[in-house]
């Protein structure tokens, strides 16, 4: 039988991470690159997955992303990521993205989404992930709107089964 880890409240996930957006993240009209900014989104994602899980983890989905605006040369990117909701062997991480302007400290909303990560064993196996504790409203909006969203990515999934 496998032993259910004691839960973690949210705020034990918090992580945020930057990253200055050089010339070899741009496009030729001196804009990050869309691609780039879904590594960060995965990678910022991951560190509360492993804050959580306390093992590896590895992506299982990425919700849609929207790029509400551009980001220039020079310009700083924050992500700030945490834990909504843990199922059983799967976690969905929120992700909110910004961008400041490093000259004149404008702080503006980049993009956010929401990824699952599996955490796993040595050999690959799914294992029991600590449940986590919603503490503030928000948090406890986020963890209800998680199992909203896990339901629907299912049903995806069935969809794309089904056609196989």
């Amino acid at each position: 039988m496998t032993e259910i880890p004691p839960p973690k409240p949210v705020r034990e996930s918090l992580s945020e991470y930057s990253e200055l957006t050089l010339p070899n993240d741009a496009n030729s009209i001196g804009t990050l690159f869309g691609g780039k900014l879904m590594q960060y989104v995965d990678l910022a994602g991951s560190i509360a997955a492993a804050r959580h899980a306390r093992s590896p983890i590895v992506t299982a989905s990425v919700d849609y992303m929207t790029f509400l605006r551009p980001v220039k040369i020079g310009q700083l990117v924050v992500l700030k990521s945490s834990v909504n909701r843990v199922f059983r062997t799967s976690m969905e991480v929120g992700v909110k993205v910004w961008v400041e302007d490093l000259r004149s400290g404008q702080i503006d909303h980049v993009s956010s989404a929401y990824l699952t990560f599996v955490a796993v064993d040595r050999e690959g196996h799914r294992i029991v992930l600590p449940q986590v504790v919603a503490e503030t409203k928000d948090e406890l909006r986020r963890h209800k709107e998680a199992g909203e969203r896990r339901a629907y990515r299912l049903q995806l999934k069935q969809r794309a089964l089904a056609r196989d």
